[in-house]
């Protein structure tokens, strides 16, 4: 059975975990799919069952349309999530991902169901705003800029001028998620929030990390990593081993 058939259209399942009794959420980063968390499934597995959402318009969901908005991408998350929580479910989101995962969070406690815990790597709180950072979006070069400058792209992608161009749709279409997405006031999460932030990331302050406090009634932790946004890349088994830590006693 392939991750794909596993999981219908929306999500994957690169290992199967029928009898882990924790389901951790991963949703990638502007431009990203479901592949960048394969190394997590694998190292999680099976203690911890990794579901991967695929975004439209990317890997096999290419020729679907984009989704450009994070509150209809978060409606349409939530929807296919509700088939899956029939055990606990915790979220980890890398950039724009950790802001999906906090709308679709809302979304699952507003309707009576508890997640363990978000997970916000590289991304600012939902309620800080910088103005002005997407205006450029239309300019093919500053799209290429900006993700070369962030790093964690393979090098075969920014040798090849062809193939980075033909991930400008995608690019695009995230960025604009990002650049049009404002923070809905209202209560906050139940759960827990633990921040996972590059010391070197341009896009994530510190004050911009520690507003996630004020996203939850429950605790807030902060870990701080050597790198940038994509801080992960380097730091993948860290960060497996503060997701064990934080989800294998709930998974007893």
């Amino acid at each position: 059975m392939s991750a794909r058939s596993a999981g219908g259209a929306w999500v994957r399942r690169f290992h199967p975990a029928p009898e882990a009794a924790v389901r951790l959420v991963c949703l990638p980063h502007s431009g990203g799919s479901a592949s960048y968390f394969f190394p997590f499934s694998r190292a999680l597995s099976p203690a911890l069952e990794v579901l991967t959402v695929q975004y439209p318009g990317r890997g096999d969901r290419r020729a679907e349309p984009f989704v450009t908005d994070v509150q209809e991408m978060a409606d349409r998350v939530y929807a296919e999530l509700l088939s899956w929580s029939d055990r606990p479910l915790a979220f980890f989101g890398h950039s724009i991902g950790a802001t999906v995962g906090f709308e679709v969070a809302l979304r699952l406690e507003a309707a009576g169901i508890e997640p363990l815990v978000l997970f916000a790597s590289s991304r600012r709180a939902p309620s800080t705003h910088r103005e002005g950072e997407y205006d450029n979006i239309g300019d093919d070069e500053w799209v290429l800029s900006t993700v070369k400058d962030l790093g964690g792209t393979p090098d075969e992608l920014l040798t090849d001028d062809r193939l980075l161009r033909m991930s400008l749709p995608v690019l695009r279409a995230d960025y604009e998620a990002a650049r049009s997405y404002r923070y809905r006031p209202g209560p906050p999460l139940r759960c827990p929030i633990v921040a996972l932030v590059g010391q070197r990331d341009t896009k994530v302050s510190l004050r911009e990390a520690a507003a996630w406090r004020g996203h939850t009634d429950a605790e807030t932790e902060f870990h701080w990593f050597d790198g940038g946004h994509f801080y992960l890349n380097d730091h993948v088994e860290d960060v497996v081993g503060l997701v064990r830590k934080r989800l294998l006693p709930a998974a007893v």
